[in-house]
């Protein structure tokens, strides 16, 4: 994703039951040697991915990304995607939050079904995934609600969606205040938009680090949502300070 700026048969959604593949056994731990050119982080880098079962699990199930398994942990715990909403994803790319929240909220249904609809956003120009209209879009521009509203109201709708999910990080800088202060920061542009495009009712979703002010962001949140809350699902590693911060019931204008 870049900042300022996530089908058809698609893949099987594990159940709880899932999980084992996350249980991997550490004797089967895979270490990487440093080599020419390569450096140390990168290294760290590749050894831990080879180490992911959430890595795994994603290329034998079929999803872009291991970090769809956060939004389908998320969602497991709180039901927000249902058949025939309407859905945007703030800094899409590679896809892997669309690609879930396509299944899950039936863009491909044919006649007499739900049909919902999701749009992602990124700034960079992501491989198209059936049913899932993306828009190399920067979504902190000024007309960018009204834009997302008239590609959401094909239907003679207003155009409001029912949630926006937004897994966007900022480039990290390697300090973890800056780099904490800058997700958050970053969120609360997401929030800014989703007052603009949510219906009454609807759900936000956005990833922060912990660091300090997160709790600031919550506050934010109430005045417009009923329910807030952090959450932090398994897939998101235990070493990480990644939270992601679930606002339900959107006041709207009232």
């Amino acid at each position: 994703m870049t900042t300022p700026k996530k089908g058809s048969g698609g893949p099987k959604v594990p159940g709880r039951s899932g999980g084992k593949t996350a249980g991997r056994d550490s004797s089967l731990k895979v270490h990487v040697k440093t080599a020419h050119k390569r450096s140390h982080s990168s290294t760290l880098w590749l050894e831990r991915q080879l180490n992911d079962p959430y890595v795994a699990r994603a290329r034998a199930e079929g999803w872009r990304t291991r970090a769809a398994y956060k939004l389908i942990e998320i969602d497991e715990r709180y039901k927000l995607l249902k058949p025939g909403q309407k859905i945007v994803d703030l800094g899409a790319a590679p896809g892997g939050w669309a690609q879930y929240a396509a299944k899950q909220v039936g863009v491909l249904e044919g006649k007499g079904a739900a049909r919902g609809q999701v749009i992602g956003i990124d700034l960079l120009e992501i491989e198209p995934l059936a049913g899932v209209e993306f828009a190399v879009m920067d979504f902190l521009e000024e007309d960018a609600p009204e834009r997302l509203r008239a590609m959401m109201a094909a239907d003679g709708s207003d155009g409001r969606v029912d949630g926006v999910l937004s897994d966007m990080a900022a480039n990290a800088t390697g300090h973890r205040q800056t780099d904490h202060l800058r997700i958050v920061h970053l969120a609360e542009l997401a929030v800014e938009f989703a007052r603009e495009v949510l219906k009454p009712g609807g759900f936000f979703v956005a990833k922060v680090l912990q660091g300090g002010t997160e709790g600031n962001l919550l506050s934010v949140l109430k005045r417009d949502f009923t329910t807030v809350r952090h959450v932090k699902p398994k897939a998101s590693r235990a070493d990480s300070a990644e939270l992601y911060v679930l606002a339900t019931g959107f006041r709207g204008d009232n």
